[in-house]
């Protein structure tokens, strides 16, 4: 997932059928009991990807956020928030890197698993990093098997469209519960050029919708639609009948994703078009930190309350 903007150029991939015998999407709500996603009904169970399937029938909006620790994840957890992301977003935004790509498949292990810890009732989706899941559906698996395991992730996300079809139903077929990945796609920036909206003209745009398509025919239990023109994801959720996830791509998908430092004001210098500030962390932990150096220096931390004897 992007906190930076700007994106494309590259050539489409052409538009492909999906793989004969891929798992059909849900075409109506699952039956049993439903559980209202934002806030909970007090079942004591995690979110799944049936509550999900069951809120794209009846027409429930639901928000999900990125977590990279246990602490971030419990806050979140804790304020109702159904589905967190333990996105490769955490090179930009935990590991220091300039993005996505340096960030490895044992990091995420080690933040999922951190995040699963911190929460009870979110459903944790974490992302298979640059390189762990391209090369086939063979290894695709094998990644996605280690968040499963190690981690106790309850879902994995990859990039890609037509392309990733194959992945896609090889994880879905092993049990490994799949949250696609298209329009902006962080992961491929060196081929495309930068940070920039997708699915712009009606070629790049059938293609797009085609790529949503793929994912859902292949067994994708919901769609992430990154830097996508409003009018474009909002035709692409009404042909599909999985979840439509927007970050930049207008108010008409299903669901709705922030970068949690990008929401909560904690990321520095000046963020994408589509992100609304919720919070200034960064000027409250700065006043905090100035406010104890303050104390400390001037002899006022510790006091005498502060001391054993």
């Amino acid at each position: 997932m992007s906190e930076q903007l700007s994106q494309q150029s590259a050539v489409q991939p052409p538009a492909t059928s999906p793989a004969a015998g891929a798992p059909a999407a849900p075409k109506a709500a699952p039956e049993g009991p439903g559980l209202t996603l934002y806030g909970g009904n007090g079942t004591g169970r995690r979110v799944t990807v049936r509550d999900l399937a069951r809120a794209k029938q009846t027409g429930e909006r639901w928000p999900m956020l990125t977590a990279y620790d246990a602490m971030i994840a419990s806050v979140f957890d804790d304020a109702g928030i159904p589905v967190l992301l333990v996105g490769d977003s955490a090179g930009n935004n935990h590991l220091g890197y300039e993005n996505t790509i340096p960030v490895t498949v044992d990091q995420l292990v080690m933040l999922t698993g951190a995040v699963v810890r911190g929460t009870k009732r979110a459903m944790v989706v974490a992302d298979l990093p640059f390189g762990s899941y391209q090369v086939s559906p063979a290894q695709a698996l094998e990644t996605g098997a280690r968040f499963m395991k190690e981690a106790g992730a309850g879902a994995v996300k990859l990039e890609g469209g037509v392309a990733m079809a194959p992945q896609v139903e090889a994880l879905v077929t092993a049990g490994v519960p799949v949250m696609a990945h298209i329009g902006l796609t962080p992961q491929s920036v060196n081929v495309l050029g930068g940070y920039r909206v997708q699915g712009r003209g009606d070629e790049a745009a059938a293609q797009l919708l085609a790529d949503a398509k793929a994912m859902q025919a292949a067994g994708a239990f919901a769609v992430v639609l990154e830097l996508v023109p409003e009018e474009l994801a909002a035709k692409v959720t009404a042909q599909l009948d999985i979840p439509t996830v927007g970050i930049g791509a207008g108010s008409g998908c299903d669901a709705q994703v922030l970068v949690w430092t990008d929401m909560a004001g904690l990321t520095p210098g000046k963020l994408p078009k589509f992100v609304k500030q919720y919070a200034d962390l960064r000027a409250t932990l700065g006043d905090a930190a100035r406010a104890f150096a303050s104390d400390v220096v001037g002899g006022a931390y510790p006091g005498p309350e502060h001391a054993f004897h």
